[in-house]
Formats: C-alpha cells, sequence, structure tokens
C-alpha cells in the first residue's frame, strides 16, 4: 500500500536502532531539509502574509484552524500576534479540534469531528482570513473547515505538507511544504510540525512589516504588559528617536505606552498630533518621521 510522506520513513537508519548522539544527528538532519521545504513555498508564504494583512487592516479576523501537532503549532502563532505586533486579540480567533488541551490529553478522534468544523464556519465573516492546518491535508476536520468558511467568504491559507493534498487543492492561497519522511513514521510533531512553525512565523512576521508594526527590525506596535517589554520599549523609542532613556519614558508615559505615538512625541509632537499623523499614514512610522524630518528642515 503506498503511504503518503507524512506516513513513511526516511530511508536512513532507524533511531532506536543506532546510538543516541547518531539518533540525535539524524533527527537533526530531518529538521533541517524541513526548513529547506519552507524556503521551497516562499512565494506562497507571502502571498498568505498578504491575506492577513488584509484582513487586520478591514477589521477582520485571523482564525487558525487545527487538530493535534498542527494545533498546537497554530496555537504558538496565534497567541503571539497581540503581545508582538500589537493585533487586537478581539482578531485573533483558535479552532482546535476537541478544544486547547489543558493537560496531556489530546484525543485522537476529535479530529474526525467534522460538525465541530461546521460549527466554526459559523462564526466566519466575509474578509476574514482562516489558516488551516493539516500534515496530511486530508484531516475531516481541518478539511470540512475549510470548505465550509470558504463558502462564507472567507480567504482560505491552507498548509500542508504532502502534494495534491486535499486541502492544498481547496484554498485560495495553497502552502505546500514537502517536508521530507519523518524519522518516527506518522510522527509530524517531528519534520512536518518544524516547517509548520516555521512557515507560521514568517508569514505572522511579514504580516507584521506589511501593517507597519515593524520598523528597522524592531516591534514598534508591541504591548508593553511586563517589566521586560516596558525596557524594551523604551529602548526602542530611545534608539529611533535618538534620545535619552529618560526621554524615552517620558514620551511613553505621555503616550500611554504606545511605543509609536512615543517616538513622534519624542521627536517634538503632541501625542495628538502624532496620533494624527500616524493615523494618516495608516500606522506606518517610516513615512510619519520623513514627514517630521521634512517639516523641521523646512523651519530650519
Amino acid at each position: 500500500m503506498s503511504l503518503p510522506a507524512t506516513e513513511t520513513l526516511t530511508d536512513s537508519k532507524v533511531i532506536d536502532a543506532i546510538p543516541a548522539l547518531e539518533a540525535v544527528d539524524l533527527m537533526l538532519n530531518v529538521q533541517v531539509d524541513a526548513l529547506g521545504a519552507v524556503r521551497k513555498a516562499g512565494p506562497a508564504l507571502v502571498l498568505g502574509a498578504d491575506c492577513m494583512a488584509k484582513a487586520i487592516r478591514s477589521k477582520n479576523s485571523i482564525i487558525y484552524v487545527a487538530a493535534g501537532s498542527s494545533g498546537l503549532m497554530a496555537l504558538a502563532d496565534a497567541c503571539e500576534l497581540p503581545g508582538t505586533f500589537g493585533i487586537s486579540p478581539d482578531l485573533v480567533k483558535i479552532h482546535m479540534a476537541g478544544g486547547v488541551p489543558v493537560d496531556g490529553r489530546m484525543p485522537g478522534a476529535t479530529e474526525d469531528d467534522t460538525k465541530a468544523a461546521k460549527d466554526v464556519a459559523r462564526s466566519v465573516s466575509p474578509g476574514d482570513a482562516l489558516i488551516v492546518l493539516s500534515a496530511s491535508g486530508t484531516t475531516p476536520y481541518a478539511l470540512q473547515a475549510a470548505l465550509s468558511a470558504k463558502e462564507r467568504g472567507a480567504t482560505v491559507i491552507g498548509i500542508a505538507n504532502n502534494r495534491d493534498a486535499p486541502l492544498l487543492e481547496h484554498s485560495d492561497v495553497a502552502i505546500h511544504l514537502e517536508t521530507p519522511s519523518e524519522v518516527i513514521a506518522g510522527s509530524t510533531r517531528m519534520g512536518a510540525g518544524t516547517a509548520q512553525k516555521v512557515a507560521l512565523n514568517l508569514m505572522s512576521s511579514l504580516m507584521g512589516a506589511n501593517l507597519g508594526h515593524v520598523y528597522q527590525g524592531m516591534m514598534v506596535n508591541l504591548v508593553a504588559d511586563n517589566a521586560k517589554l516596558t525596557k524594551r520599549a523604551a529602548y526602542i523609542v530611545s534608539h529611533i528617536a535618538s534620545v535619552s532613556q529618560d526621554e524615552a519614558d517620558r514620551a511613553l508615559r505621555q503616550s500611554n505606552g504606545h511605543v509609536k505615538t512615543a517616538i513622534l512625541v519624542a521627536g517634538g509632537l503632541s501625542p495628538s498630533a502624532a496620533s494624527t499623523l500616524l493615523n494618516t499614514y495608516y500606522g506606518h512610522l517610516g513615512p510619519c518621521l520623513q514627514s517630521l524630518s521634512s517639516n523641521q528642515d523646512a523651519i530650519e
């Protein structure tokens, strides 16, 4: 019987029959090959990021849907978006077959629950971006969610590791991560999971840059809700605005912790004027700073 790539073994040695260090090397080689699969999917990842950014700009939601290990990869990416890029938590939804686990129980039968997938789709609105992950590309829960959400006008970004997977056929943006056979057959938390996690990281990071939430490689829209991030926010303001730490702290206080606004305040604007300028340029800091610099040059 012919098996999909995610269910087959590598052609090399098996990890339970070789020394532990050799097994580590073998597993790492598969992980490295998995990254190569992500590189090949670059153009599709760019399209996916554009769809995500479009959804956020229009106040629509980014919705992650998956089961099992793929669901855990989706959960990790989704939960980072509000803190890293300041995306409203209300615009980020996570649907994992059987629900997000709170302990080690993650029943496999839930991935066959197509009724639950249809229920997920009922909450989808036209313009939402639905990111659906399935290593096999045939998981009933994931496939049904994609089909039903597409009928409701959502843009479906499908991520699968097997070629010609049904999920990819029914996606508006098809991201094929052609990872090698696993060192433990069928354990898609290994190479396939690595590729999925990296692909999601790249796509959401591109989205953040697309929305103007990254400037000079810094998270200028981060939510500073702990001591570490408060210090990071002050450093970002200080670095970009070329002001002292004390001036950066003062600007952040005046701006209620909003980093982009604080950078412009540190440059001489009032908080309200800074907010107006940011709105003018749709939250992109670069043209705001350029405008501020041009005005200062004109005065001089």
